[in-house]
């Protein structure tokens, strides 16, 4: 008799709304070490023109949906317009979606299938093809609408007139938590980034797996980069004050300016950002009379930011406390390739929560509740860059280490397999 393992598939359809060499290299990372461990990854999702994690292109077979295939810019507008309506009405993306991993899954050989999402698209599509063609259903959730602090979920305007954004954005929104809802009782696993993303889905869904955002462990790890200025980076998104506050920091290095501690020779904050959150910061920072000290530019290539993190002296995460109203559970994967570097991080303002308890855990840095806590820190290791040129941190390796993608994609791995013998000996067809 044939041993189980040995019949179980390790081929596994991957759909998400997003994937490498666009934002959210989640499942980009999770196919590289899949198939570094012998699995096979198939990825359909939508074609987004981003080039951001070119280095995992190629990582595994990629099937690109691409809803907006027009190089005119007013035709491609349209064309959004068209295919949001369409969507709403007729569930369009799902439908193209479903039916093109239909075509993957068609070819057999598959045991399970995983949908990676931020709101809901594709949720709905892995369903019905996992309902189809009898696979267990893995809801990955890489961010969830409840834990935004307003609508900052929705990239743009949904409507002229204020009144009429509020109109629409409340029933889109209504329309995606409906959607999204229906699915997540039926799934056999729900995995998720955070605690309160766990204890929040479970209302939905009793099974659901904490599995963590993370670093590569080939590409973030610690350097000693003696460097001329004091530097305090930040890569990434500010979509709101209301979700990332930077005014505490701003309030501390204005502090140190005025006693003469720091001048804009020797101490530098670099933004690497896109143009609306550079707007955000350039404002806050004009407005405390800090412009001088600040550095500009946009997104780099994801493989660069190593080289960035090593050569800085403080790493920037920002943040916002916890609450109702309030950012939820948000933990980025910055937080944790920071933690590989083991160079100080700076958590702005804390959300005293997930992220400060990370941080604390991981003796990563300090997660600042007050602008006194912030100047502290930033004084203690502008001093200790003076003497040696660089900064450090003894963060606890062990703790580090359960972030590495290669330890997370070995979570999925086991996942996957759980699925699948649990379905054989319930005598399903997976």
């Amino acid at each position: 008799m044939p041993d189980k393992e040995n019949i179980l598939s390790k081929k596994i359809l991957i759909l998400c709304d997003m994937f490498p060499p666009a934002f959210a290299p989640r499942m980009g990372y999770l196919c590289k070490y899949m198939k570094k461990a012998g699995w096979e990854p198939v990825v359909v999702t939508e074609y987004i023109n981003e080039n951001t994690f070119a280095f995992l292109k190629e990582v595994c077979d990629v099937t690109y949906v691409d809803f907006y295939p027009y190089k005119n810019r007013w035709i491609k507008k349209l064309a959004w317009v068209a295919t949001l309506t369409a969507d709403c009405l007729f569930g369009y993306k799902e439908r193209r979606m479903a039916k093109a991993a239909a075509r993957k899954l068609s070819q057999g050989g598959f045991g399970c299938v995983l949908c990676s999402t931020y709101r809901t698209f594709p949720l709905p599509a892995a369903y019905k093809v996992a309902k189809e063609f009898r696979l267990p259903l893995v809801a990955d959730h890489r961010d969830i609408i409840e834990q935004y602090a307003g609508t900052e979920y929705i990239a743009s305007k949904m409507g002229r007139f204020s009144w009429l954004n509020r109109l629409i954005t409340t029933l889109f929104t209504r329309r995606l938590l409906n959607e999204r809802n229906k699915v997540l009782p039926k799934a056999d696993c729900i995995t998720t980034v955070s605690t309160w993303h766990v204890d929040t889905l479970k209302r939905y869904n009793g099974n659901v797996r904490l599995i963590f955002n993370g670093y590569d462990p080939e590409l973030f790890y610690p350097e000693q980069i003696k460097t001329s200025e004091f530097v305090l980076s930040y890569t990434g998104r500010l979509l709101s004050f209301a979700i990332r506050d930077p005014r505490p920091l701003f309030e501390a290095i204005g502090r140190l300016h005025t006693e003469g501690v720091i001048t804009p020779a020797d101490f530098r904050v670099k933004w690497y950002m896109d143009s609306y959150s550079q707007q955000l910061v350039s404002g806050e920072a004009e407005r405390f009379g800090l412009l001088g000290y600040m550095d500009f530019y946009p997104y780099v290539e994801a493989s660069q930011v190593p080289s960035i993190l090593n050569s800085s002296s403080i790493l920037l995460q920002l943040a916002n406390t916890a609450s109702q109203s309030g950012p939820k559970g948000i933990m980025t994967t910055k937080l944790f390739e920071a933690m590989a570097v083991e160079k100080p991080m700076l958590c702005v303002r804390s959300d005293e929560a997930c992220l400060e308890a990370a941080i604390r855990e991981a003796n990563a840095g300090a997660s600042a509740r007050t602008a006194q806590e912030a100047y502290d820190f930033i004084k203690y290791y502008f001093e200790r860059w003076k003497t040696d040129g660089y900064t450090s941190v003894s963060v606890n390796k062990e703790v580090v280490k359960k972030y590495s993608r290669k330890e997370q994609a070995a979570q999925f791995m086991d996942l996957f397999m759980e699925l699948q013998k649990k379905g054989d000996e319930h005598g399903k067809a997976y």
